[in-house]
């Protein structure tokens, strides 16, 4: 028997912010996570700021460390898991990297050997701080590390392929040596999926970690291409979990969909509760998912500056801790008795070389074919290029049928499907 979705949230302090570390207040925490487990949620997703606690290469601030195990050991007695993410890193529009790795020490975060180094003490410190706690679920190397190998980021730590992949299993191996049998994974955003040059790639994803990690945001030119209310944008989540699979050598091999939010003002906020129960719906119908953990908990207080606006209303509850409908949803989703869903027969051939990840982006074929077959009924999933005349490979997966894009969207055009 599979095990249960897991539902969470990506914890946000409703007071501080991400800041609250420096003026730590387990108080305060401890009102937050009662609103959290209160919607039945079982897990948070937590968020250490690198800089506040890594000062130094060579200092790593015990009392930071005692307070992540506080607002660990806190979470475990409200019921909730907690999954710590490391080098924080880029949250939200703004980059935490501590002063050793930047101007007058400017050094490459993937392949400088000091700050590997540092970096890898860092992780196997905060893993085995946690590593007797039974709720502590496992450490994420960090939040979307990828968005500084490449461009758009204005000052990007040029890293080829291969060198991200040897940092990421460096990073990882850190991880178990501190927490020996945690659920440790690596996270990047979309860029991995849809970039052509991007160095972080959809193997790294799908091969390295336990589990393969996904963050859906329909602000990468889904919305704005097709609406709030269509086909991609309620799709886009189990798209990226479906896509995930065609990388994969472990043919259930878990996904998370680590983060996935209503962003205003391409999702309204009158309209955020029925796009998270579409997008939650869809993604349940994913086999081999591992759980769904929103973004994020609580929203950004207007006293901040500077965030993007979309930021400042991305929680389940206000700054004063109200629920909102959003949270509802999110508290239904946790509750009820979910079926573990069939197959998916159908697999769309998506192409295994890096350069041509594009195809698979907004306004690719690739993801327009996937959502043309969405919209005639099928419940598509991806095989790669390499494996689509792979007969155990499919049969292992459940596939008994594999399309290409150019036959979905020719048959599109004259009206039918084959």
């Amino acid at each position: 028997m599979p095990p249960a979705v897991r539902f969470g949230v990506n914890y946000t302090p409703s007071q501080g912010w991400f800041h609250h570390w420096l003026d730590f207040d387990l108080d305060s925490v401890r009102a937050d996570l009662d609103a959290i487990a209160a919607l039945g949620l079982d897990h948070i997703r937590v968020f250490p700021l690198w800089p506040y606690f890594q000062p130094n290469r060579t200092l790593i601030r015990p009392r930071a460390v005692e307070q992540l195990v506080a607002l660990a050991d806190a979470a475990a007695e409200r019921g909730l898991d907690t999954a710590v993410d490391g080098l924080q890193g880029h949250l939200s529009s703004f980059d935490f990297l501590p002063a050793w790795t930047r101007t007058w020490h400017r050094r490459n975060l993937f392949t400088d050997p000091d700050v590997t180094a540092g970096q890898a003490a860092y992780l196997r410190t905060l893993a085995a701080a946690l590593a007797g706690r039974p709720h502590f679920l496992g450490m994420t190397v960090g939040n979307e590390v990828n968005q500084f190998a490449a461009g758009p980021h204005p000052d990007p730590d040029p890293v080829t392929t291969d060198e991200a992949g040897r940092w990421l299993t460096r990073m990882l191996d850190a991880c178990a040596e501190g927490a020996p049998g945690r659920l440790h994974l690596h996270a990047s955003y979309d860029a991995a999926w849809y970039q052509d040059d991007q160095p972080f790639t959809p193997a790294h994803s799908a091969r390295l970690g336990a589990v393969t990690a996904v963050h859906s945001w329909v602000f990468n030119g889904t919305a704005q291409r097709h609406g709030r209310t269509s086909v991609p944008v309620e799709h886009h989540a189990a798209y990226l979990v479906e896509l995930g699979k065609a990388w994969a050598d472990d043919p259930h091999r878990p996904v998370w969909l680590q983060e996935v939010g209503a962003p205003a003002p391409l999702v309204p906020a009158e309209h955020a509760a029925a796009f998270a129960e579409a997008t939650i719906g869809n993604a349940l119908d994913c086999p081999d998912l591992w759980g769904v953990t929103w973004w994020c908990s609580h929203d950004v207080s207007r006293t901040l500056a500077d965030f993007p606006e979309l930021e400042y209303s991305l929680g389940l509850f206000t700054g004063e801790r109200r629920p909102k409908d959003i949270a509802r949803v999110l508290a239904e989703a946790a509750r009820g008795t979910h079926s573990t869903p069939a197959p998916r027969r159908t697999a769309l051939v998506v192409p295994a070389a890096p350069d041509r990840r594009s195809r698979c982006a907004p306004g690719g074929d690739v993801f327009d074919a996937y959502f043309r077959l969405v919209a005639d009924g099928a419940r598509p999933t991806t095989v790669l290029d390499t494996r689509a005349d792979d007969r155990d490979h499919l049969a292992a997966r459940g596939i008994t049928d594999v399309v290409t894009s150019g036959q979905v969207l020719s048959a599109a055009q004259g009206g039918t499907r084959s």
